[in-house]
Parts: structure tokens; sequence; C-alpha cells
């Protein structure tokens, strides 16, 4: 297929969270009453992308993907992750067929569309380079990609990181940086901050650019504070990446993800603090929601 087009931004940070549909912010981010065809509008008019996961275990409905289009509004980014049928069943090999598929089920969210998200299994290595390499040639230009390595050879050997470094620049797709320092320094016990240590890869911390839209997921510590330090670290980062022209992604994960929103709020004041032209943070519906209930109460 050829793709759609795309315009490439500079300068231009996109903040979001893992998801954009979670019954538990209700009444905490989303209004009180807010149904599920409330949530994405409600997302939106927050934070300018999502990380979309849940296409990594299914292809959504082509009437789904007509409705995310309708609910978010034309500035907004949705970054999808590849099926695991593609990335960890195939390991990117004879995956043609479900390729097509899943980037021309997504392809009529148009401008809406942020790069899309390669997740390689930890097993692939650098042996396998020539498959990843091959397998970024053929996609669309038209789209553009991220690319997440787990292998332990890709932090452990610096040969083996630079060639994946270098055939990512080459091809103008962007590293995926996975920061999940905040979640094991954690000494949290509930359920959720135990399971997501034991699925989350420890992997060493890197702020590496090889194209022009860096993407960082940043796992934290369920207690917001805790992640002062770090998140004042990375808005250094981020800021000299827009100074530079570049347009990061930023997303920010939260055991449950209960907090994910709270999390990319402090994280987008300190970026705002040091690059006054990045958006300030946005009050949420839960807030405008109580601000007008107590206006309506002044009335009376």
């Amino acid at each position: 297929m050829s793709g759609v087009a795309t315009k490439v931004e500079t300068g231009i940070m996109r903040l979001g969270c893992p998801v954009w549909a979670h019954a538990a912010w209700r009444g905490r981010f989303f209004t009180r009453e807010a149904r599920r065809e409330d949530f994405l509008p409600q997302y939106a008019s927050v934070f300018g992308a999502a990380e979309a996961n849940p296409t990594f275990y299914g292809l959504p409905s082509r009437e789904t993907v007509a409705r995310w289009a309708a609910e978010a509004p034309p500035e907004f980014r949705f970054c999808f992750k590849f099926p695991r049928a593609i990335t960890h069943e195939r390991q990117l090999s004879g995956a043609e067929r479900e390729t097509d598929e899943f980037l021309e089920r997504l392809a009529p969210l148009g401008s809406r569309l942020g790069p899309f998200f390669l997740q390689l299994h930890a097993s692939f290595g650098v042996s396998r380079l020539d498959v990843l390499g091959k397998y970024l040639r053929g996609l669309p230009r038209g789209f553009s990609y991220a690319v997440e390595v787990r292998a332990a050879e890709f932090f452990e050997d610096g040969t083996a990181e630079h060639a994946v470094d270098a055939l990512l620049t080459e091809l103008g797709v962007d590293r995926v940086n996975f920061d999940t320092r905040g979640l094991f320094a954690s000494v949290a016990e509930d359920d959720f901050t135990r399971d997501a240590k034991r699925k989350k890869p420890r992997v060493p911390l890197r702020t590496t650019v090889t194209g022009k839209r860096p993407f960082v997921r940043f796992v934290g510590d369920p207690e917001i504070a805790r992640n002062a330090a770090l998140l004042d670290a990375w808005a250094d980062v981020v800021t000299a990446w827009l100074q530079r022209g570049l347009s990061p992604y930023f997303f920010t994960h939260h055991p449950d993800d209960t907090e994910a929103p709270a999390l990319a709020r402090d994280f987008q004041g300190r970026v705002h603090a040091r690059f006054p032209t990045a958006p300030r943070p946005a009050e949420w519906p839960a807030e405008r929601e109580a601000a007008c209930a107590a206006r309506q109460l002044e009335l009376l």
C-alpha cells in the first residue's frame, strides 16, 4: 500500500498516557457521568497523543476506526502498536499480509496518525538486524515509525547498539527510549506495582535520537512526588530536543494507569517552566465540571 502523506512537524511536544479510555478516571480526570463515547474527546481536550496498545492484541473494526476519526481533533495523534503476530510471533518474517491489514485498517485516521510503534521481542538481537532493515524498508513511507529494542545485547555491547542506531538513523525511524527506573526504585507493595515490575523490562536508560520525533515511554513510581528528579532530568532532555526543532512524543505510565494523567501533567509543567512556548498544563474535564458547578452555586 502507498500510505498516507503526512506533514513533518517540528518543535512540538506531544504528551499522553498509554490509554485514553480508563473507567477509573471517571470523576477524577473525566467528568463524573462520562460515558465511553465521551472518553476520547475529553482525553484529547487535555493531551495531544496516546499510545494505542490494544492493536498489539487485535485490530479494531472499521467502524471503530471511523468513530475515532470523528471523535479526535485534527491535531491529536494516535501511536498504534504493531500487532504481536508481526513482532513477536513472526518476528518480522513473512508478515506482509498482517502488516498490510494493520496499516490499511488504520489509514483512515490520516493526519491523526503519529508514529507506529514497533516493539521487538526480547530475543530479537543484533544477528537479525538484516531482517529489521528489510522489514522497515518495505513499509509505506507515508507513515512514520518508532522501534523499541529489548534484547540485552543492544544495551551491553556498544557495537550492537551502534548498529541498530545507525540503521534507524539511515531510515529516519525513531528509537523508543524506555525508562523504567521510577518503577523499579519504588517501594510500593501493591499488586499493580508488583505485576508491573514482573512484566516490564529493566533496561538501561537511553536518550537516543535517530529521527525527528524522539519517542519516550516513562514508567514511574506510583507515588507521583517520588518521580521528581527523574522528570526534571527528562524535562531538560525534552527541552533540548524542542530547541533543536525536534518533535518528541512522551508517554507517562503508572502501574495501573490511574495516576498516569497526573504524572503527565506534572511533567508538562516542568517542560513549560523551561520552555515557555510549550503549552502549560490544561484543566481536566473533571476540574472544568467542578468549576462550573461552583459558579452555579454562587449564583443561587
